[in-house]
C-alpha cells in the first residue's frame, strides 16, 4: 500500500537540490515583502514621523559617515537602495537560483523513474500481464510520473514559499501590533483547517474517478488493439455505447461530486477571506485613528496583510491540484511496489553471466505444477529429451503442453520435481544465460515496429548480414523479403502490420536462429496458416530437425510425423510415447485424434471441391 512517505521519497535522491531550491525560492518570496514594508517606512519620513528602530540605528550610523547631509534624505536614499537590492538585483539572480533548480530535480526524478518503471516492467511476471493490459499500466506509470513532475514544482516552488510568504508576514505584523497578528494567525488557522477537512473528502472521490478513469482508457486500448474485430463483427455501435456509458459515470462524479465539491471550497474561502480583510482594515484604522500606530504602519499593515489573505486563493486552488495529483501518483508507487517474478532477471548487474553452452539435453523429473495450488496444470511428467533429438508434444487443448514449454522457460517454478538440462537445475543458473540458449517461435509471432532486418537480429544485434541471409533462407523467408519494396530495410509497421501471418512466423523462426539455440521450441506455429505458408513452414523445420534439440507443440498432427518422440498429454499427464507409426499401431489417444483429424480435413476437401 502506497503511502505520502512513498511520494516524498521520489526525490530523495536529489533531496538536497530540492531542499536549496525550496530555501531559495522560499527566501526571495520573504524577500519581495520588503518594498511594501519600505513604502510605510517612506510614508513615515514624509509625514515626519520615526523610522523603525533598526532603520533608524542605520540611518545614524550614515550620518555619521556623511554628516552635514539631510537627515531626511539620508533615510529616503536608504530606503531606496534596499528596494533597489530587493526588485533590480534580484530580478537576475531569482531564475537561476530558483525556478532552474526547481525543475531540474523534477526533470532529473523523471527521467529516473521512467528507467525504474521499466525495469519494473521487465522484471513482473507474466500473470501480471494476464491480469492488466497494456494500456491500464502505460496508463498509470505516465500518468504518475507527469503528475509527481509537475506536483515537485507546485509544492516545492510555489506551496511552500508561499507558506513561508505567509509567515513572513506574519512575523512583521507582529512587531507591529501583536494583536493584529494574532486575529490574523487564527483565521488563516480556521480557513486552512476548513479546507483541508474538504480536501479529505474531495481525495476520496477522485480516487474512484481515478478507478473509472483506467477501466475506460483501458478498454480504448483494447478497441484500438482489436480494431479488426470490432469492425468485422459491426460492433462499433456497441462499443460506443458503452465507453458513453463510462464516460457519463466520469463525469457524474467528476461534475456533481468533485467540481460541485472544490466550487462550495471556493465560496466558503472566499466569504471568509473577504471578512478577515474587512476586520484588519477596520481594526487598523481604529487603531491608526487612537495613535497607536503610525500613519506608515496603517499603510504597511493593511498592504501585507491583503497580501496574506490574497495568498490563501493560490494555496487553495495549489491544494486542490495536488489533491487531483495525489491519487494517480500513489498508484504510480502501487505498481512499483508489485513484487518482481520468480524469473526476474537482474538487470542491475553489468556483466552478467558467464555464457552457456548446453548440448541440449533436457529431463524434467517428476514434474507438477499448478497455476493455483488445488488444480495442477501438469503432474508428475517425467521426460527425457536427448541432444539434438526432436519432441512432438500434442494433446488436446488444456492438456498442459504450452504450461510445460513456460517452465522450460523459466516463467514459473514447478511446484513439485525439477527441470534439468545436461543434469544442470536449471532453476540454479543464471536466468538470462540460460534463455540465450533458448528460442521459440510462438503461434503469433511478436514483431516490433522498425525494419525486418531490426526484427530478425532481435536476438543478436551482432549477427552480419550473411549469417541473417543464411537464417532467412533456411527458414524459406528470404524470397518474399527480396520481394519487398525496400528488401531487408521495409518498415513492417505496428506489431506488423505489413506482413501476412505466415511472412511473420517465418521472420520468427529466422530470428531464433540466429541466436543459434541449443533448445528450439515451435508453439504450434503452423496452426493457423494456410496449406501454402504451412508448406514453407514444414519446409522450414524439416531443414533444421537434428541440427539442435527441437520441441515442437502442433495442433496439425501433419507436422509432426517425422519426430523422433511424440509425447501425448491428457489432462496434464503424460498418457502415451512413441514414434508416429507406434502411437499408431496401439490405438490410444494419439490415435483417435489422427483419425479425427484426418476425418474433417476429408471434409473440408470435399467440402470444397
Amino acid at each position: 500500500m502506497a503511502t505520502l512517505r512513498d511520494i516524498l521519497g521520489y526525490y530523495r535522491p536529489y533531496w538536497k537540490m530540492a531542499l536549496l531550491s525550496t530555501l531559495t525560492i522560499s527566501a526571495f518570496q520573504i524577500v519581495e515583502l520588503f518594498p511594501p514594508y519600505a513604502m510605510g517606512q517612506i510614508l513615515n519620513v514624509l509625514s515626519n514621523q520615526p523610522l523603525d528602530g533598526l532603520l533608524q540605528q542605520l540611518v545614524s550610523r550614515l550620518n555619521l559617515i556623511v554628516p552635514g547631509v539631510d537627515k531626511q534624505i539620508v533615510s529616503l536614499s536608504l530606503l531606496l537602495g534596499l528596494i533597489l537590492l530587493t526588485t533590480v538585483i534580484k530580478a537576475p539572480l531569482q531564475p537561476w537560483l530558483s525556478s532552474w533548480l526547481n525543475w531540474s530535480t523534477a526533470l532529473r526524478s523523471r527521467r529516473d523513474y521512467f528507467h525504474k518503471s521499466l525495469e519494473k516492467l521487465l522484471s513482473l511476471p507474466l500473470s501480471f500481464y494476464d491480469e492488466n493490459n497494456a494500456g491500464r499500466i502505460s496508463g498509470r506509470i505516465s500518468s504518475g510520473i507527469a503528475n509527481h513532475t509537475w506536483g515537485f514544482s507546485e509544492i516545492s516552488g510555489q506551496l511552500i514559499p508561499k507558506l513561508f510568504r505567509v509567515l513572513g508576514i506574519f512575523v512583521i505584523i507582529c512587531l507591529i501590533d501583536w494583536r493584529i497578528a494574532i486575529l490574523l494567525l487564527a483565521s488563516f488557522a480556521v480557513i486552512l483547517s476548513l479546507n483541508l477537512r474538504g480536501l479529505g473528502d474531495l481525495v476520496r472521490q477522485e480516487k474512484l474517478v481515478e478507478k473509472y478513469k483506467e477501466d475506460t482508457d483501458s478498454r480504448t486500448s483494447e478497441i484500438v488493439t482489436s480494431i479488426k474485430t470490432v469492425k468485422a463483427f459491426a460492433t462499433e455501435t456497441t462499443e460506443l455505447k458503452r465507453q458513453r456509458q463510462r464516460l457519463e459515470r466520469e463525469f457524474k462524479v467528476l461534475n456533481y461530486r468533485i467540481h460541485q465539491g472544490y466550487i462550495n471550497l471556493n465560496v466558503r474561502q472566499n466569504t471568509l477571506v473577504q471578512l478577515c480583510v474587512f476586520s484588519v482594515l477596520a481594526f487598523t484604522l481604529l487603531a491608526a485613528v487612537r495613535k497607536e500606530i503610525s500613519l506608515g504602519h496603517f499603510i504597511t499593515v493593511f498592504t501585507i496583510t491583503s497580501m496574506a489573505y490574497a495568498e490563501l486563493a493560490p494555496i487553495h486552488h495549489l491544494s486542490e491540484i495536488l489533491a487531483r495529483r495525489l491519487v494517480p501518483m500513489l498508484r504510480f508507487h502501487e505498481f512499483m511496489q508489485q513484487p518482481p517474478g520468480p524469473d526476474a532477471i537482474n538487470l542491475s548487474r553489468s556483466g552478467g553471466a558467464a555464457p552457456y553452452r548446453f548440448t541440449g539435453k533436457v529431463h524434467l523429473c517428476q514434474v507438477t505444477f499448478g497455476y493455483e495450488a488445488t488444480q495442477p496444470v501438469l503432474e508428475d511428467i517425467e521426460l527425457l529429451i536427448q541432444p539434438c533429438q526432436t519432441i512432438a508434444l500434442v494433446g488436446r487443448s488444456g492438456s498442459g503442453k504450452s504450461t510445460l514449454v513456460k517452465l522450460l522457460f523459466r516463467y514459473f517454478e514447478p511446484d513439485q520435481g525439477k527441470i534439468l538440462i545436461d543434469g544442470d537445475d536449471i532453476c540454479t543458473l543464471d536466468v538470462a544465460a540460460y534463455r540465450k540458449r533458448l528460442a521459440i517461435v510462438h503461434q503469433e509471432v511478436d514483431i516490433f515496429n522498425g525494419t525486418v532486418l531490426s526484427n530478425l537480429i532481435y536476438g543478436n544485434p551482432d549477427a552480419s548480414f550473411e549469417q541473417v541471409r543464411q537464417a532467412c533462407q533456411i527458414a524459406q523467408a528470404d524470397e518474399f523479403i527480396q520481394q519487398l519494396p525496400e528488401g531487408y530495410f521495409t518498415m513492417v509497421g505496428e506489431r506488423g502490420v505489413r506482413l501476412s501471418g505466415g511472412q511473420r512466423q517465418r521472420l520468427g523462426i529466422a530470428r531464433s536462429l540466429l541466436v543459434n539455440p541449443d533448445v528450439l521450441i515451435f508453439d504450434e506455429a503452423t496452426s493457423s496458416l494456410d496449406s501454402e505458408s504451412e508448406r514453407a513452414i514444414q519446409q522450414a523445420m524439416a531443414a533444421i530437425l537434428g541440427t539442435r534439440t527441437t520441441i515442437i507443440i502442433a495442433h496439425r498432427l501433419s507436422t509432426i510425423r517425422e519426430a523422433d518422440q511424440i509425447v501425448v498429454l491428457d489432462q496434464g499427464r503424460i498418457a502415451e510415447m512413441g514414434s508416429h507409426e507406434e502411437l499408431i499401431q496401439r490405438h490410444g489417444l494419439y490415435y483417435r485424434l489422427h483419425t479425427l483429424q484426418a476425418t474433417q480435413e476429408q471434409q473440408e476437401l470435399a467440402s470444397v471441391s
